[in-house]
């Protein structure tokens, strides 16, 4: 039989899981030389954008994770934050990115303008968006993964100097939207059959989403969907990139 955690619980069990999100000490993890080597590595494969990759540079994974898995942080690989989600690989979170930049609106602003991001999870894309956009609107639909990463980005506004620190929502990312828009720029990390309607209404002319989508026997794909002008007429253009795994897009909140 489940239990409902009250309120006050579910902030108890966020402050105890970013408590451990300290990294141990004595492995170096704090070493701009660490996140540096990640982001050779990631140069060396091609394809990414080198102001994400600055980002990446400046923004410590390792705080964003439990500290027992603290040393695998800089590994691309994807890792558990509990509740049956993970952070992604970091090569995959530089895709995102990357293709989010490649936008007509983020293009003519030279950053990625107002963003939203559907699934905070444990806040580690939300610290690089504030880096990369002049506003960040993050939705999570588990409450105690909201609260643990409004409590790291928190401890990391004054050391990363972004021009706005992300909005963080308790909510569901597919319901009819609360926290305003239109955005120029909007990332999913989770993936469903469809996009949501409420996305590409919330998309600005020339912006760009970027989203992973179940494309039958193929898996997941990542989805990018342009919103553009044609004589006056709104399109939302569409096109598929490379297999991904993202943990499956879900409604309501816990």
């Amino acid at each position: 039989m489940s239990r409902v955690l009250r309120p006050q619980r579910l902030l108890d069990q966020a402050v105890a899981d970013a408590a451990r999100l300290v990294a141990p000490s004595g492995i170096g993890l704090d070493s701009p030389g660490v996140r540096a080597r990640m982001v050779s590595r990631l140069r060396r494969g091609g394809g990414f954008d080198e102001v994400v990759l600055s980002a990446m540079d400046r923004v410590p994974r390792h705080r964003f994770v439990d500290s027992a898995l603290a040393p695998q942080a800089y590994e691309d690989t994807a890792l558990p934050i509990g509740h049956g989600q993970t952070i992604s690989k970091p090569s995959v979170v530089a895709r995102m990115l990357s293709l989010l930049r490649q936008g007509q609106q983020a293009r003519h602003l030279g950053h990625l303008g107002r963003v939203l991001e559907i699934g905070t999870g444990c806040g580690y894309q939300a610290a690089l968006l504030a880096c990369l956009a002049t506003d960040v609107t993050s939705v999570e639909r588990i409450q105690a993964l909201h609260e643990g990463a409004k409590l790291k980005l928190q401890s990391l506004r004054s050391e990363l100097s972004w021009r706005r620190s992300p909005v963080l929502w308790h909510a569901d990312g597919q319901g009819v939207p609360v926290w305003g828009g239109p955005f120029d720029s909007i990332v999913s990390a989770a993936g469903g059959e469809e996009i949501p309607q409420a996305w590409l209404q919330l998309l600005a002319p020339g912006g760009r989403l970027v989203a992973p989508t179940q494309h039958g026997g193929s898996g997941q794909l990542l989805t990018i969907v342009d919103h553009e002008v044609i004589a006056g007429r709104s399109e939302w253009r569409r096109t598929t990139q490379e297999g991904v795994l993202f943990v499956p897009l879900k409604s309501g909140v816990i």
